[in-house]
């Protein structure tokens, strides 16, 4: 396999395989991806004036037994036609594959209390697996899927 990729490497155009430099300094930039289970069905948003995004929830567990535990990543997409139609027809429940920008942010609740929270925008997303099951899953306050007891 190794083979055939620099074969292939050394056959591409100079163009792909020189790199281009810039002067400006490179950003900084953190990048998650979430595997996982949607907690609620996506719901599109108006940010400004005629500007859109679909949000959503994906819940990752880990452990075992008594010891599983559920991580809730809140997600805002911004795509577009055909693509937002589809990730709005995401049932609850489905097997979701998100890659994400990632940014910390801190703020100050109406109590004055600091709180931070991780902003996730996504850049890909891909549905492993639909829900099939008919039954709506029990939800918390936050209206995010319970796990099932037992």
């Amino acid at each position: 396999m190794f083979s055939s990729l620099r074969t292939s490497a050394a056959r591409a155009p100079a163009a792909f395989t020189t790199r281009a430099f810039s002067s400006t300094p490179r950003s900084q930039l953190a990048r998650m991806t979430v595997v996982g289970r949607l907690g609620v069905a996506p719901e599109e948003v108006t940010v400004s004036g005629d500007r859109t995004l679909v949000r959503y929830v994906v819940g990752t567990s880990y452990g075992k037994g008594e010891d599983k535990k559920t991580s809730w990543f809140r997600i805002a997409s911004f795509v577009q036609g055909a693509q937002k139609d589809y990730l709005l027809s995401v049932p609850k429940g489905s097997l979701l594959y998100v890659d994400a920008d990632a940014r910390m942010e801190t703020y100050v609740d109406a109590e004055g209390n600091k709180r931070s929270n991780l902003s996730l925008v996504a850049r890909n997303f891909d549905v492993l697996s639909r829900s099939q099951n008919n039954e709506v899953p029990e939800t918390n306050d936050e209206g995010l899927v319970q796990e099932a007891s037992g």
